[in-house]
């Protein structure tokens, strides 16, 4: 009898803990979409439309040019110029990669994060996780592959594109709320792709879910619920 009260226990448990989660992922930010419309999602209807506007303009010559000087990123770059062009490059989609399959991830987790927390909050959390995954690749490359680093052909290849910051942003928010089931949807797979092709990308997705998830450790998950719940929302009604 006392184990079936206990299952009983976690079984009850577990549901709540789903309920919450689906309050906080997909109750409060529908709630906030509706209230607020567009605008709610100004922010992920930007990055899309940066990066769909970016990648047809780098299929130009004139544009490949321009985008080459402004958002190319590389190790072997001097650090100054890296940190100037990365703010570009995070909406320049990769030359090799489609960018088609990539805009529905890209719009949610910028959807989520800004309906949640705020333009603010999202902005500087998708740059700080990409520039955080720049600049760890260039520690990797620095150790070199017999430290578990990268091989320092790595140091010139084109690193641009939004990856990082999607996977960083869905992170971020998974950590903020407590959501497990958002977590292993939608981060879970990057993370054993990474480990399956453990390349610079790969090794910048990992370094971008590590600083996602320290930041989202930050206190300040109560805050940011009840700063978009309405009171209706909280009563149930």
């Amino acid at each position: 009898m006392s184990r079936i009260s206990v299952v009983l226990s976690l079984l009850g448990r577990g549901r709540e803990a789903l309920v919450r989660e689906v309050r906080d992922v997909v109750v409060v930010p529908w709630r906030g979409l509706r209230s607020r419309g567009p605008l709610g999602v100004s922010l992920a209807l930007c990055a899309v439309l940066a990066v769909t506007g970016l990648h047809a303009f780098q299929q130009t010559a004139v544009g490949a040019d321009v985008l080459r000087v402004v958002s190319e990123v590389r190790a072997d770059q001097p650090l100054w110029l890296t940190l100037l062009r990365t703010p570009v490059s995070l909406f320049v989609p990769a030359v090799d990669l489609s960018v088609w399959g990539g805009l529905p991830r890209l719009f949610l987790a910028f959807a989520l994060a800004e309906l949640l927390f705020g333009r603010a909050r999202t902005l500087v959390v998708a740059y700080a996780v990409t520039l955080a995954g720049t600049l760890g690749a260039r520690v990797m490359i620095a150790l070199g592959p017999d430290r578990l680093g990268l091989p320092g052909s790595a140091a010139h290849a084109v690193d641009t594109g939004a990856s990082a910051a999607i996977v960083g942003l869905f992170a971020w928010t998974a950590v903020v709320l407590r959501a497990p089931v958002l977590f292993v949807v939608a981060v879970i797979p990057t993370v054993m792709g990474s480990f399956a092709d453990p390349g610079l990308a790969g090794r910048e997705h990992l370094v971008a879910v590590v600083v996602a998830a320290l930041l989202g450790v930050v206190p300040y998950r109560e805050w940011a619920v009840r700063r978009v719940v309405a009171p209706s929302v909280v009563s149930g009604r």
